[in-house]
C-alpha cells in the first residue's frame, strides 16, 4: 500500500477546524452573493417587462396597422385600471429591487 499522507485527498480531509470553517463560510458567502445578485437581475428583468406592457397598452389597434380604432371601441376605464395595476407593480418591484440592492451593497461591497 502506498503512503497517502502527502496526497491532496489526505490534505483535504485533514484540514484544521479553522480551515474547515473558512471553507464553509466561503461556500455560503458565494452562494448568497450569487442568489442575491440573480434576484436583483430578476427584478430588473421584470421591471423592463412591465414597462413594455405599459407601453403596449397605448397600442390601441395592435391587430392592424392600417386602420384606426373607433373611439367607441376604446374603454378608458379599463385602460386606466390596467395602467394603474401595472404602475403599482412597477412601484413595488422598484422598492423590492432597491432594498435587495442595499442589502447586496451592505453584505458584499
Amino acid at each position: 500500500m502506498s503512503d497517502l499522507s502527502g496526497s491532496p485527498f489526505m490534505s483535504t480531509i485533514s484540514r484544521s477546524n479553522k480551515e474547515l470553517r473558512q471553507d464553509r463560510a466561503l461556500i455560503i458567502a458565494k452562494a448568497t452573493e450569487k442568489a442575491l445578485r440573480r434576484k436583483i437581475e430578476d427584478f430588473n428583468d421584470n421591471l423592463e417587462s412591465l414597462k413594455l406592457s405599459l407601453d403596449n397598452l397605448l397600442d390601441i389597434n395592435p391587430s392592424n396597422t392600417h386602420t384606426i380604432i373607433n373611439p367607441s371601441d376604446f374603454n378608458p376605464e379599463a385602460y386606466l385600471r390596467t395602467a394603474e395595476e401595472i404602475d403599482l407593480k412597477i412601484r413595488d418591484l422598484k422598492i423590492r429591487r432597491d432594498l435587495a440592492q442595499k442589502r447586496y451593497d451592505a453584505l458584499f461591497k
